[in-house]
C-alpha cells in the first residue's frame, strides 16, 4: 500500500512538471496556431541564466524573477526577428523553423555555458513529508510545483475567456486578414503570444531543474512528454494539458514503478498513439461548428 501511495504522488509530481511544459505549448497554440518544439530549449537558456544569478547571489527567487523577463524578452525576440518570416506561409514551414531553433539554442547553450552536469538549486526541502508517522513522496518542492501549475492554468484561463487581449490573441491566431480588418493590432498580439509562453516555459524549465541536474539537453524528455499531454488534454484547452500532464505523470510513474523504467518511453508512444487514433483533438477538445 505504501509503495502504491509513493509511486501515486511521485507521478502527480511528475505530472505536475509535464503540465507545465504542456501549458507553455497550448499558451503558444492558442495565441498564434503554432506547435513550438523550441519551447524546452528556450526554457532550458532561461534556467542557465537563472543559475548563473543564484550562483552570484544566493538568491533563488531573484534568479526566477531574471529567468521569467528573459524568457518574455527571448519569446517576444524570436517571434519578431524569425517567426515573422514565415508567419503566414504554409504550416509546415513555421514547425521547421522552430525544430532549428531547438537545435540552435541547444548549441548555443553548450558553447556558452558547458557541456557539464551543474546542480541547479530548490527553493523547497526536497526530503518527503511525515504523514501518520509514515514518510510519503511528496515533498515541499513538489507542494510547490503542483502550485504553480494550477496558478499558470488559472491564469491562462482567466487571460483567454475573460479579457478582450486573450479574445483579441485568439481572434488573431485563427484568421488575421479578417482581424486586421476588425482593428485588431495583429503583429503585437502575435509577439504578446510568444513572450508569454516562453515566460511559461522558462518557469517549467525551473521546475524541472529544481533539485537536479542541469545540461543543455535535460529539457529534452520533457518536450517528449510534455508534448503528449498536451495532445492528450488538447492543444486547445489549459485544464485539458494539466489533466494531461498529471495522467501522463500518473501513467509512466505505475509503469516505472511496477513494470520497469525501461518501458516508460514505450508507453509515451503507446499513449500518444492511443490518443491519436480515439481522440485526435484530444480528450477535452472542443468540436468547431462551421457555417457553410
Amino acid at each position: 500500500m505504501q509503495q502504491f501511495l509513493n509511486v501515486t504522488l511521485t507521478g502527480l509530481s511528475q505530472g505536475a512538471i509535464y503540465a507545465a511544459f504542456a501549458l507553455a505549448l497550448v499558451l503558444i497554440w492558442r495565441s498564434t496556431r503554432i506547435v513550438n518544439f523550441a519551447q524546452g530549449s528556450m526554457g532550458m537558456f532561461t534556467t542557465y541564466l537563472a543559475l548563473i544569478v543564484i550562483e552570484g547571489t544566493g538568491s533563488y527567487w531573484l534568479g526566477l524573477v531574471v529567468a521569467l523577463g528573459a524568457g518574455l524578452l527571448l519569446g517576444a525576440a524570436i517571434e519578431r526577428l524569425i517567426i515573422r518570416r514565415v508567419e503566414g506561409g504554409p504550416e509546415l514551414s513555421a514547425i521547421i523553423v522552430t525544430l532549428g531553433l531547438f537545435v540552435a539554442i541547444q548549441a548555443l547553450a553548450a558553447i556558452l555555458f558547458g557541456a557539464t552536469f551543474r546542480s541547479f538549486p530548490a527553493p523547497f526541502d526536497l526530503r518527503g513529508m511525515m504523514v501518520g508517522g509514515v514518510n510519503v513522496a511528496l515533498t515541499p518542492f513538489s507542494v510547490f510545483v503542483i502550485g504553480s501549475v494550477v496558478l499558470v492554468m488559472a491564469a491562462l484561463v482567466a487571460l483567454f475567456r475573460f479579457t478582450d487581449v486573450g479574445l483579441r490573441m485568439r481572434a488573431a491566431a485563427f484568421d488575421q486578414e479578417v482581424s486586421r480588418l476588425l482593428g485588431v493590432p495583429v503583429g503585437p498580439l502575435l509577439t504578446l503570444g510568444w513572450a508569454l509562453a516562453a515566460v511559461v516555459g522558462s518557469l517549467a524549465g525551473l521546475l524541472i531543474a529544481g533539485g537536479s541536474l542541469v545540461y543543455p539537453a535535460y529539457m529534452d524528455p520533457i518536450i517528449v512528454y510534455g508534448f503528449v499531454a498536451a495532445v492528450l488534454g488538447g492543444l486547445d484547452s489549459p485544464g485539458g494539458a494539466v489533466v494531461g500532464g498529471l495522467a501522463m505523470g500518473l501513467a509512466l510513474s505505475y509503469v516505472s514503478g511496477y513494470v520497469g523504467s525501461e518501458l516508460v518511453a514505450m508507453a509515451a508512444l503507446a499513449i500518444l498513439v492511443a490518443v491519436l487514433l480515439v481522440r485526435p483533438h484530444g480528450l477535452f477538445a472542443r468540436t468547431a461548428a462551421r457555417r457553410v
